[in-house]
């Protein structure tokens, strides 16, 4: 697998300066060991602490890390969204800075690339705060609502999908905010593609401070939501053509 796989490890970060360097250092032993031919980039979204020269300082000895920078503060979606349409490689993988995940699960996920588009992995447990996990549950139970069963973990920062699924969904989901995974899955799968869900470990944050929970994020993810389903339901799009199957 690894002389053969062509694989782009994409992350967003803000205000992450204190992770980044063990998640670098993490994600480049984890690819060395997937892929002789993969890169791997953050994507700094107007960070007002030291995040981007954190990535400089390591990509000077790493020359497969690189940087992308948004001036300003965009948004969760909006840093996600340019890190998977910067990749380079046939598989592009993205996962948060904060150092929650195990990396190396990664092989779990590429397990299913010969049956799948879009592998997404689901927290199991997840370790957030009481109030995070009760925020997450609202969440969820609302997207279903309102487009019926897109996955288990909706948020979750673990997904593999093909290059395919990016070229086709990039011109079609518009949120920026909290919404973006929420409305890349819901139109992944009514564009059809194949979904495998996956369990992950998830770890408690150690360093940094998670910005989900605040009220402007909230609302802009409240915000975005009407607005695609409004979209949905003025423009119409393909009937769903797969389900996701749970591995």
């Amino acid at each position: 697998m690894a002389s053969k796989l062509s694989l782009s490890i994409t992350m967003p970060a803000y205000n992450e300066a204190p992770n980044l360097e063990p998640m670098l250092e993490q994600s480049v032993h984890v690819a060395d060991s997937l892929s002789d031919d993969y890169e791997i980039i953050v994507v700094d979204d107007g960070s007002r602490d030291d995040t981007a020269g954190v990535v400089r300082r390591f990509a000077a000895t790493h020359p497969r890390v690189r940087l992308v920078q948004h001036e300003r503060n965009r948004g969760y979606g909006a840093a996600v969204f340019t890190g998977l349409t910067s990749a380079t490689k046939d598989w592009v993988f993205f996962t948060d800075a904060d150092r929650q995940f195990r990396l190396e699960e990664l092989g779990l996920l590429l397990e299913h690339t010969g049956d799948a588009d879009l592998i997404v992995g689901y927290r199991n447990p997840r370790r957030d705060p009481p109030v995070r996990l009760l925020y997450a549950r609202g969440w969820n139970f609302l997207v279903s609502l309102l487009f019926g069963y897109t996955v288990r973990d909706i948020d979750c920062a673990f997904k593999l999908m093909r290059r395919e699924v990016i070229t086709t969904l990039a011109p079609l989901v518009r949120s920026r905010g909290a919404t973006f995974s929420a409305e890349w899955l819901v139109m992944a799968r009514r564009m059809g593609f194949r979904i495998v869900q996956v369990p992950v470990t998830h770890l408690p944050r150690i360093a940094g401070k998670p910005t989900g929970a605040k009220l402007r994020v909230i609302w802009r993810a409240f915000r975005e939501l009407a607005a695609f389903r409004l979209r949905l339901w003025r423009e119409g799009h393909p009937a769903r053509q797969g389900s996701p199957r749970q591995a």
